[in-house]
């Protein structure tokens, strides 16, 4: 049975949405050698946006967790914001980083910065922790992830049936 309310139920898929586009463009991102460097830096500078625009979209509870963090969150609250600190601080520093080295995306736009071994090692040292602290992310994320995924497999099959019960195109029907 479903209790959750339409409002919640599309916050809860645009949420979904959201974070797996996240998850995608760093799994792409973290390839180079594939995609080839001019791809692997206009998407970290997307996902740069696509940050700030989760921060933007879970801002409340950010709040809200940081007013209780040391009084009455729960343990697994302030484990939570834990991580969400450090991969906050570790994609910052990879977004940085990767445009402190850009050589393409920022060359192209006539700006250039002197290349810098640390700031190559530190892009790579914090991409590694990133790749990480993702997983655990996942992890404690995992039952939250099937169930807004089950949700939404829900509802396309829900509207499924309409296309199943629509007059097939066959050949004879095209006579």
């Amino acid at each position: 049975m479903n209790t959750q309310t339409p409002g919640t139920q599309r916050r809860t898929l645009t949420n979904l949405a959201l974070d797996s586009t996240m998850f995608i463009a760093f799994l792409i991102a973290t390839a180079p050698r594939f995609t080839g460097i001019a791809v692997h830096e206009w998407l970290g500078i997307a996902l740069g946006a696509a940050v700030l625009t989760h921060l933007v979209v879970h801002w409340s509870w950010i709040v809200g967790v940081t007013r209780r963090l040391f009084s009455r969150a729960s343990g697994s609250a302030r484990l939570n914001y834990l991580l969400n600190a450090l991969l906050f601080i570790v994609f910052t520093t990879i977004i940085f980083t990767g445009l402190m080295i850009s050589e393409t995306a920022l060359p192209l736009l006539g700006i250039r910065f002197e290349r810098d071994r640390l700031w190559t090692q530190l892009h790579h040292l914090t991409s590694d922790a990133a790749v990480f602290l993702i997983g655990l992310h996942v992890a404690l994320h995992w039952r939250w992830i099937v169930n807004a995924g089950r949700r939404l497999a829900s509802r396309i099959f829900r509207q499924a049936p309409a296309f199943a019960s629509a007059p097939a195109l066959t050949k004879e029907a095209e006579r």
